[in-house]
């Protein structure tokens, strides 16, 4: 068997430059409003701001939010757009809150292949805060799971008003 130089430097080159590209994606500037991942550092804690604008994960059953069992709405941490209704909320078993709707027009998807397999992401259609993964694992009626990070929401209970909208 002889072994080609290029194509394995090619392949390793590759792999060495994803995460540079991961921090490059990160800096972009998302969602509708057009601000940088930056302008909204000073709302969040370090933590959220990691899952939100750089996409990080928090640790299964970390969240609070996964023992909410009050009616209200679920609001992105960043802008605070309405995301959720506690009605859609389900408990899959995962580790992280999960519903099987979203709200009308709340949310944004995209292709994610950073685990060698496709997944799909969603993010807060206003800001671009990444929220979690959907999968087609969930309960009707819809059938799908919309896998959040708790970090990246914030939940108001029925009969509280809704934060302003930031940005």
């Amino acid at each position: 068997m002889v072994m080609h130089r290029r194509p394995l430097l090619q392949a390793l080159s590759a792999l060495l430059a994803t995460p540079v590209m991961l921090r490059v994606h990160a800096q972009e500037t998302i969602g509708t409003l057009g601000h940088t991942p930056a302008y909204w550092r000073p709302y969040l804690s370090e933590a959220a701001g990691r899952v939100l604008f750089e996409e990080d994960t928090e640790p299964p059953f970390s969240s609070p939010l996964n023992g909410e069992k009050r009616a209200g709405t679920y609001v992105c941490a960043a802008c605070h757009q309405p995301l959720f209704s506690s009605q859609t909320k389900f408990d899959s078993g995962t580790g992280w809150p999960s519903f099987w709707a979203t709200l009308p027009n709340a949310v944004g998807t995209r292709p994610d292949r950073r685990l060698w397999i496709e997944r799909t992401e969603y993010h807060c259609r206003r800001c671009g805060g990444h929220q979690g993964h959907v999968f087609d694992d969930g309960p009707p009626p819809t059938g799908l799971r919309y896998c959040n990070n708790g970090l990246a929401l914030r939940f108001v209970p029925l009969g509280e008003k809704l934060p302003e909208l930031r940005g």
